[in-house]
């Protein structure tokens, strides 16, 4: 979303500038047809003169009146910087989306970032495991159909559970580096209890991708020859038939090459 201030003193300026043209050209052409004009009548070239020059002069009025009516409203308040810079990384990164290969773009840089909000954590190496995971099973999801999509669909919820805990435990570590001595036990235990469910979900996470590929290829396994194997046999018994064809045609077609007996 644009920002409405800069939208508003954008408008300001296109109307006082407009205003000022048609002033200017109005000026000039009533300026123009009064010198132009005879005094004996107005012939057919000093009635166009005389319209071009009013119809300016209206367009330079109503310009006058719209700058008016806009100046009389109050500016929008200015943006937050926070905010403003928030709506700059919003509109950058819908511009980088919108690219053909956007998407898998701005989603390389969220993870790269995340990574290196986690790094000198217990947190890194899990997320680092999750991350892979999480890509293996996305290069599978558009042929996860059926019977698996419900997995799929779970898989989804407990990848986004499974890194808000690992955020959760990643600022509790934080905070137990800047603990005191006397309050850092419930903290040290808290962040134990953390990374067991961090690691056992992770470990549950990849124990699904494997069964996802298990599952993928048991349904690409063929019971019996594959389709396009066989078809290509049957193309190369046809050519060869063809082929077979051709030459015993040739050889009766040139009685030299006929076979002697």
């Amino acid at each position: 979303m644009a920002d409405e201030r800069a939208r508003y003193f954008r408008e300001l300026r296109r109307l006082r500038r407009a205003a000022r043209r048609w002033s200017v050209l109005g000026g000039g052409l009533t300026g123009a047809a009064a010198v132009l004009t005879p005094y004996a009548g107005l012939g057919l070239p000093d009635a166009a003169w005389a319209g071009a020059a009013g119809s300016a002069v209206a367009l330079a009025a109503w310009r006058w009146l719209d700058l008016r009516a806009l100046a009389a409203r109050p500016a929008p308040p200015a943006l937050d910087p926070a905010e403003a810079a928030a709506r700059s990384r919003a509109r950058l990164v819908a511009a980088v989306e919108r690219l053909p290969a956007g998407q898998g773009i701005v989603a390389e840089v969220r993870r790269a970032r995340d990574r290196l909000a986690l790094r000198g954590t217990s947190v890194a190496e899990p997320w680092a495991r999750l991350d892979r995971a999480a890509l293996t099973l996305g290069g599978m999801t558009g042929r996860l159909t059926g019977l698996a999509e419900p997995a799929v669909l779970e898989a989804a919820a407990a990848d986004r559970s499974l890194r808000e805990l690992a955020g959760r435990t990643s600022s509790v570590e934080r905070a137990l580096r800047l603990a005191p001595a006397d309050a850092r036990a419930p903290l040290a235990e808290a962040h134990r209890e953390l990374s067991g469910q961090l690691e056992s979900g992770v470990a549950a996470y990849e124990r699904l991708v494997v069964a996802a590929a298990g599952y993928l290829a048991e349904d690409a396994r063929p019971t019996s020859e594959h389709a396009a194997a066989s078809r290509l046999a049957e193309a190369t018994d046809l050519l060869h038939g063809v082929a077979s064809a051709l030459a015993e045609l040739r050889t009766v077609g040139d009685p030299q090459r006929a076979p002697t007996r």
